[in-house]
């Protein structure tokens, strides 16, 4: 299994070579050695290069949960890189912050559930457990953002999520604990919380040569954990950097009531993610997995069904944003289908207008920080109290598509006053019949289109069905060539009339570019796409996020139902020659269950449509269908 490579976060990052020409004291007494501040960016100090004058600390900080019902509070694991002037100097430096339940170690083979698994029906037992590796001698957790931080003023300090590694207590895979794990972290830089020296200990620690500033970076699971400590608004958390951040463990493995699985990782699922990461002392493992993975995750997982119910709510970051007060700059990539973009804008929409914010994104997968000189000024500005005006300029940067390589590497990003932009407006189009080859997608709604009807056949995916001049197993409807390039930014909305032939279907909606190319998907052929299961129907009313406790219910053979749902948001430019198609399948070979071929399902073209956010509205998309001025 590959998950790590994909969720773990560069562990070394190159220094600037930038030197000084301007000094902007910190809050210090020193005069031997202080950060220092240009355009705004905390530079590299001679005085703080030095890894061999670092002072690095291993400590175990007290907690306020007890996770493995031992009796006692957990104690996170945590280290810390600083300069030796915090020392000898009494320099009091901000903290640059990372966690993760990675740091330990994880899991390998084969983790994850059959997906072969007709829907609505128990799926097979999962059959292999990892057993990793425990070393208890460790003390370094990770020396990733020390090369870039501490030699620009900035403490660095780690610290292994409950349950793995070196810290007590059980992963929770998004429960409370990992909110709160962080928060203790926080308050013992402030002095609000204990540290020891070891993990059973009574000898103290304190941070001293902190300010009390904290901020939080890390990619994908370490992303995330930023976004969970906001959400319990701990007083000195001034501001994160989420990259690629999972904010609902439901929109990671589920859609609009459907079972669906990360790409790459066929039938992952909660409980084998906490196998992944379960690394902590094995003398507690067992205790973890009776707990959770066999005992709160069993039980509320449900893969039967795949609704939402109150154990994802409950790992859900969500309904916990309201309390979000520190600045929050998101990262996210367009085309990230692992930790699909979604959960970087569903926070985002929560937070704007309360705190400063930024959205970054780019055209590529999962992970891809900002440019360093933006980190630096968020950084600067939130840490040191810098007035580089970051918080006051564009409240957007995206990457903009720049041919083939522009889906896996991100080039310098253009500023924009918002995502998304605030030019974009919803554009309706109608579908018109011929679905089995090319149907036609307008803005004119044609009556009595009538009804069109595939086949679910999981054996052919996506871009196999793209590709097809002709299928019986998906449906499309596509613009005219445009003829000029057209913007679209948001979050393309369906509403889509079906009935199936069996009590449950999968359902996948892409939208595409045509001709669809061979090779990678990327910025040249998908759009974006989403997934929903039409049992849901009764919830699928409105669209926006899905958190309805509703349950599905059996469809009627032939009995039609209407769905309402967003697909990920988007933020793209369609060049000149491309068509844009809507594909309508079933089962999706690279991201749902796998049932049997066979299932039917019927399309009412008169009762669907498809709302698409084009900058300029109506009359560009318009502009860019005709061609006229």
């Amino acid at each position: 299994m590959t998950f790590a490579k994909l969720w773990f976060p560069r562990l070394s990052i190159g220094l600037s070579s930038a030197i000084a020409v301007v000094v902007v004291s910190a809050h210090s007494k020193v005069d031997s050695a202080k950060p220092i501040f240009v355009d705004g960016q905390a530079q590299v100090v001679g005085a703080f290069s030095n890894s061999s004058d670092w002072i690095r600390e291993s400590l175990w900080v007290e907690t306020e949960f007890d996770s493995d019902h031992d009796g006692k509070r957990d104690r996170v694991h945590v280290d810390v890189t600083r300069q030796k002037q915090t020392e000898t100097d009494g320099l009091r430096v901000p903290v640059i912050y990372e966690s993760s339940p990675y740091f330990a170690g994880t899991g390998s083979g084969d983790i994850n559930w059959d997906v072969h698994q007709e829907l609505g029906t128990d799926p097979a037992p999962r059959k292999y457990h990892p057993n990793i590796r425990f070393d208890p001698k460790r003390t370094l957790i990770s020396n990733s953002q020390v090369g870039t931080w501490v030699p620009r003023g900035f403490a660095v300090v780690h610290s292994e999520a409950p349950g793995t590694g070196l810290s007590t207590g059980c992963p929770t895979v998004g429960g409370p604990p990992e909110r709160l794990a962080p928060k203790a972290v926080i308050d013992w830089l402030n002095g609000r919380a204990k540290g020891y020296t070891s993990v059973d200990g009574q000898t103290q620690v304190f941070a001293k040569w902190c300010t009390g500033k904290v901020g939080m970076t890390g990619t994908s699971y370490n992303g995330t954990i930023p976004v969970a400590a906001a959400t319990t608004g701990v007083k000195g958390l001034e501001c994160i950097i989420p990259i690629a951040p999972n904010t609902s463990y439901y929109h990671y493995y589920r859609s609009n009531g459907m079972v669906r699985s990360p790409s790459g990782y066929l039938g992952e699922d909660i409980d084998s993610l906490f196998d992944f990461i379960n690394s902590g002392d094995p003398k507690n493992r067992d205790t973890a997995i009776r707990l959770y993975r066999d005992g709160e995750f069993a039980k509320g997982q449900d893969r039967k069904t795949g609704d939402y119910n109150s154990f994802w709510a409950e790992h859900d970051l969500l309904p916990f944003a309201k309390n979000i007060k520190c600045a929050v700059f998101m990262s996210h990539g367009f085309n990230d289908w692992n930790v699909v973009p979604e959960h970087s804008f569903r926070i985002s929409q929560a937070v704007k207008g309360r705190v400063p914010l930024i959205q970054y994104y780019h055209q590529g997968g999962h992970g891809g920080e900002p440019p360093l000189e933006l980190m630096n000024k968020w950084f600067s500005r939130f840490l040191y109290g810098v007035e580089n005006g970051i918080e006051n300029g564009p409240k957007a940067y995206i990457v903009r598509e720049s041919g083939p390589g522009a889906s896996r590497r991100p080039g310098a990003p253009t500023p924009y006053a918002d995502f998304p932009n605030p030019e974009a407006k919803p554009v309706k189009l109608f579908l018109s019949s011929g679905g089995a080859t090319a149907g036609r997608l307008s803005t004119t709604r044609n009556s009595n289109q009538g009804k069109e009807t595939f086949t679910d056949d999981v054996s052919f995916d996506a871009p196999s069905l793209a590709l097809a001049e002709q299928s019986s197993h998906r449906l499309i409807y596509s613009t005219p060539k445009l003829k000029t390039p057209l913007h679209l930014s948001g979050v393309s909305r369906i509403t889509i009339r079906l009935a199936s032939s069996t009590p449950a279907a999968n359902l996948s909606v892409y939208l595409v570019q045509l001709p669809w190319t061979r090779g990678p998907i990327g910025t040249t052929n998908l759009i974006t796409r989403g997934w929903a299961d039409p049992q849901n129907y009764r919830s699928l009313r409105r669209g926006g996020d899905y958190h309805s406790k509703t349950p599905g219910v059996p469809l009627k053979p032939g009995e039609f139902v209407n769905l309402t749902f967003d697909l990920e948001p988007k933020d793209q430019i369609i060049p000149v020659g491309k068509r844009i198609a809507l594909m309508i399948l079933s089962s999706d070979h690279d991201f749902t269950l796998w049932p049997k071929p066979g299932t039917e399902l019927t399309v009412d073209l008169d009762s669907t449509r498809i709302e698409l956010p084009f900058v300029g509205g109506n009359s560009a998309f318009e502009h860019a269908i005709l061609g006229s001025n």
